[in-house]
């Protein structure tokens, strides 16, 4: 297989072949799911986690699932194999497929299923030096944020606010509390615990977020899920986002205040170190040994 191969509905074909019917509903309505799964010499990073999440994505907006978890699998494993990259982040979607523009669920429709690789180079050594700006903007996203859904215009919108704004990101203020970033999860360290807000319907339950979870309880670091207030996240010793395509990013800038002593923080660092440790651990197959 050629670079730039991408699967679409059963096929393993080059990205400027793939195409879809402008009366899919993913198109016309956002009507559809999607995750972002990394790969990392080969290995797919909590692929049962993904997929656990795209199922309950599925779920959450009355889709069936177009394949079995072995099919995603494999499928996923063969879009990785076909593309060259070391590390990649692969993109998978499922639209509820082509049908007349109605509102209602048609009553027959096929899943529309795609699926793409880009690499996934590893953050700057400047930026984790640095860290990064973030502002808080007013959370002015829907109630079921909890759903991966296609439809992510509120979110573009406030990233574009952040970077117009010279940030890297947007952190949302919902009701006086920290919900996430726009494209992260949110972490803070007061008082030398760590805490990330509850998962709920106002953010999405991060892979990758519930990964550091993980890693900071096996290390003995103490660890709290619970609501953050915007008082405590301006307060914040320590705030980090995380996604699956960024990591675990130090904010050492919000709203132009600097946050702790202005560069990345001790618990940061711990804690990037046993990430990239983890991430050795899945390219030789040892992350999965260890979780049987």
């Amino acid at each position: 297989m050629n670079e730039s191969i991408v699967y679409l509905n059963g096929e393993f074909l080059p990205l400027e072949e793939a195409k879809i019917p402008v009366l899919d509903r993913g198109f016309i309505f956002g009507d559809g799911v999607y995750e972002v799964i990394p790969c990392y010499g080969g290995r797919l990073f909590r692929l049962e986690e993904h997929l656990r999440r795209l199922q309950y994505s599925l779920d959450g907006i009355r889709l069936r699932n177009p394949l079995t978890p072995a099919e995603w699998k494999e499928m996923l494993q063969r879009l990785a194999e076909a593309n060259p990259a070391e590390d990649q982040s692969l993109y998978l979607q499922v639209t509820r497929g082509v049908a007349g523009r109605d509102h209602r669920f048609p009553e027959k429709s096929t899943p529309t299923v795609f699926a793409m690789s880009k690499p996934l180079p590893p953050a700057p050594p400047e930026l984790l030096e640095r860290g990064v700006a973030a502002i808080t903007l007013p959370d002015i996203r829907w109630q079921c944020c909890h759903i991966k859904a296609i439809s992510l215009l509120p979110n573009v919108l406030l990233r574009q606010q952040a970077l117009e704004a010279g940030a890297d990101e947007a952190i949302l203020l919902r009701d006086g509390e920290a919900t996430e970033g726009a494209a992260s999860n949110l972490f803070i360290v007061e008082a030398g615990v760590l805490i990330t807000p509850p998962k709920d319907h106002r953010l999405l339950p991060g892979i990758t977020r519930d990964l550091v979870v993980e890693l900071a309880r096996d290390a003995g670091i103490p660890c709290q899920e619970r609501t953050v207030t915007e008082s405590e996240l301006r307060a914040a010793q320590e705030i980090w986002i995380t996604s699956s395509t960024r990591e675990i990013l130090p904010v050492t800038r919000l709203d132009d205040t600097v946050v702790g002593k202005g560069r990345p923080g001790e618990m940061w660092q711990r804690m990037y170190q046993l990430y990239q440790r983890y991430k050795e651990r899945l390219r030789t197959g040892e992350a999965e040994t260890d979780r049987r």
